[in-house]
């Protein structure tokens, strides 16, 4: 996962503009306060390259990064809250 930055310690959240999963699980990251940071795949390249390369050849999003590295597509927002609040 070149494209990943596990040493931020923050998930990355690969979205695009117009997508109604991203909107909705950004919404409830926001929501919860989770401090993540976002890749738009339609501004950056590597970033849809990225995704790509998770989502056999598709550009499916949201793609999240989580900080151990694990890449997860389209998660559901609450189990994914449940697992970055987890301690």
């Amino acid at each position: 996962m070149s494209d990943a930055n596990p040493d931020a310690g923050l998930p990355i959240v690969y979205w695009r503009r117009m997508c109604g999963f991203c909107a909705r699980l950004m919404g409830a990251l926001d929501e919860a306060g989770i401090e993540v940071e976002y890749r738009d795949i339609w501004e950056d390249p590597g970033a849809a390259a990225f995704v790509r390369s998770v989502n056999d050849g598709a550009e499916t999003v949201p793609t999240v990064v989580l900080p151990d590295g694990r890449a997860v597509t389209n998660p559901p927002p609450e189990a994914l809250i449940a697992h970055l609040t987890a301690a």
